[in-house]
């Protein structure tokens, strides 16, 4: 097992051993521009709408879509909603664009300041500086990592501060992650690929020689030896969240900034034999990171990784290096929106469409283009889908499609606008249709159904804590409350996420913040959860303020591209398109 270390004590030398790199730090980057505190630049409005309203050809997005009754073949019509153009915009620094507030202030619920006092606990330090917070503050067993600063658990904490107006510990953060990506990364021997981000670092504390030392890990420590896949994508996507929050740019336009972006799309845009262009992973490379039959093209990965090309293209600059990548970026993003929307989307005529499927299709001309043979249709999945509503399912591939629900996917597309607004609709109609299943007495399922008897065995490799309706296998997820709320008030349902946090504000603090709940409707404090778990805690605080000032989501949320459809055309390959 290979652990990777910033130590502050020693002087330019890298030590390794068979199982053991040790790497001084000497020299931070050249971070002598940025001041103490953040800086926040008067954006000419030319420079506010290059930023927040280029498209992926002229590098503009931006504009509100209005709120749509979905239909499963395809057609909408406008649906009553919220009178847009007379309620209040909130006052001061807002995170958004023409987002409006939401028409009635909520009362500050006697969580909140429980939460904020829960949240500071966990904050992890680094020379005197907030660099993180630990995964969990019931760290009873030293064999577990709930004491590391998490890339992917850190996210609701950074946007929890960022909406609290405290962005310096966002930005040493980013800096310091940043730092981290640089090193030389083995593990048994191998290497990876240069732009790979931890999965998580642990602060060190040498009393004796009176230091400290940054521990990384890169999945070299990991349940399974997985490298995680969301982390550099949840990296791009919080730096753009800070640069939206605070106006600062200089942050992003620091040459190791843009480096370290260079460096994670070389790794996921790099050429190979796929003739698809979602992104290939292993199981284990993202929250659910163990066995849990995601190999292969998980729609948690692909709608990340969508949402980072879209932030990439805001935050890359326009030199040679940058227009390069923008341009491989562009095209990228054609090619994986039609992909996704056609091939990976669910609705009832889709499940009519491939109930009636014939197999053995050959040619462009093929209906059944990835040989899925409609005898593998799970029965649940007919009476999980609704009349009206949909879903983007779980994995794609030659001869397989895997109809679980899970959440994180379905939720990063709404805010990415990978989800048409039709699309989008579809996904919230869904949950409200289906709120027993998926959000029951506790937010949120993080996959549905649950695997059970034989197929958990074959699936999981007899994990015994993906047990049926635990952990990952349909467990609860409270911390999951903060991307459902975004995807409310973006699709301007706040409704549901107003009943969800009540839900969550029932249970959250009695039992001191669990990780996960168990059970199919989330009633009971999972087997083996953590207490005071660190990103439920953010979570909640994160939609509770988002709900308050709707303004916020537009740290996370990113509005459909104008010139997102583009004209497709068959030849000799199905893929081609333009």
């Amino acid at each position: 097992m290979s652990s990777f270390y910033l130590d502050s004590s020693q002087t330019g030398s890298k030590k390794s051993s068979d199982s053991l790199f040790t790497v001084a730090e000497t020299e931070e980057c050249d971070f002598s521009k940025l001041s103490e505190k953040p800086r926040f630049l008067h954006i000419d409005r030319e420079r506010q709408k290059s930023f927040d309203e280029r498209s992926f050809n002229d590098l503009a997005t931006g504009y509100s879509s209005p709120r749509l009754s979905y239909r499963a073949d395809n057609s909408s019509s406008v649906r009553l909603c919220d009178h847009v153009d007379s309620v209040l915009l909130s006052p001061g620094r807002r995170s958004g664009i023409n987002t409006p507030r939401s028409h009635s202030s909520l009362d500050p619920h006697p969580m909140m300041g429980e939460a904020w006092e829960a949240l500071r606990r966990s904050l992890v330090y680094f020379r005197g500086q907030p660099v993180g917070t630990i995964a969990a503050l019931d760290n009873t067993d030293e064999h577990l990592n709930y004491d590391q600063v998490f890339v992917r658990d850190f996210v609701p904490s950074a946007l929890a501060f960022l909406m609290n107006g405290e962005p310096e510990i966002v930005k040493n953060f980013i800096l310091k992650t940043l730092r981290l990506q640089s090193w030389e990364k083995k593990i048994d021997r191998f290497q990876l690929g240069e732009g790979v981000m931890p999965a998580s670092f642990k602060v060190l504390h040498d009393p004796i020689r009176n230091n400290e030392t940054l521990v990384a890990d890169f999945g070299e420590s990991a349940i399974g030896r997985v490298a995680p896949v969301d982390s550099g994508f949840w990296w791009i996507i919080l730096l753009r969240a800070y640069t939206k929050s605070t106006g600062d740019m200089a942050l992003a336009e620091l040459p190791e900034c843009q480096k370290g972006m260079r460096l994670i799309l070389a790794l996921c845009l790099s050429e190979g034999f796929d003739t698809f262009p979602t992104l290939l992973c292993a199981d284990g490379c993202c929250m659910i990171d163990r066995r849990m039959g995601v190999y292969g093209y998980p729609i948690e990965i692909q709608a990340l990784f969508f949402m980072a090309l879209r932030c990439a293209l805001l935050l890359l600059k326009q030199d040679t290096e940058g227009k390069e990548f923008i341009d491989r970026i562009v095209k990228r993003l054609h090619a994986l929106s039609f992909h996704l929307r056609h091939y990976f989307w669910l609705d009832a005529k889709q499940l009519n469409d491939i109930y009636r499927y014939k197999t053995e299709e050959y040619s462009h001309t093929a209906v059944n283009k990835f040989n899925v043979m409609p005898d593998s249709l799970p029965e649940w999945v007919f009476d999980l889908v609704p009349n009206y509503g949909g879903y983007f399912v779980g994995n794609v591939s030659p001869a397989r499609m895997d109809f679980r629900w899970f959440a994180i996917g379905n939720c990063i597309a709404i805010l990415s606008s990978l989800a048409t607004p039709e699309q989008s609709v579809a996904i919230m109609d869904m949950i409200e249709s289906r709120w027993d299943e998926l959000v029951g007495e506790m937010p949120l399922k993080v996959c549905y159904p649950a695997l059970e008897s034989h197929e958990w065995r074959i699936v999981t490799g007899c994990d015994p804590k993906n047990t049926r309706w635990s952990y990952h296998n349909g467990g609860s997820w409270p911390v999951l409350i903060w991307l459902l709320t975004a995807a409310s008030i973006k699709t301007g349902r706040p409704i549901i996420a107003r009943r969800a946090i009540e839900l969550a504000e029932t249970r959250l603090l009695k039992d001191a913040w669990p990780e996960y709940y168990d059970g199919t409707r989330g009633r009971f404090i999972g087997k083996q959860a953590r207490k005071n778990q660190t990103w439920s805690i953010a979570g909640y605080l994160v939609a509770k303020m988002m709900l308050e000032d709707p303004s916020h989501c537009g740290m996370i949320s990113l509005e459909e591209d104008r010139q997102m459809k583009p004209v497709v055309k068959r030849s000799a390959s199905w893929a081609c398109f333009v």
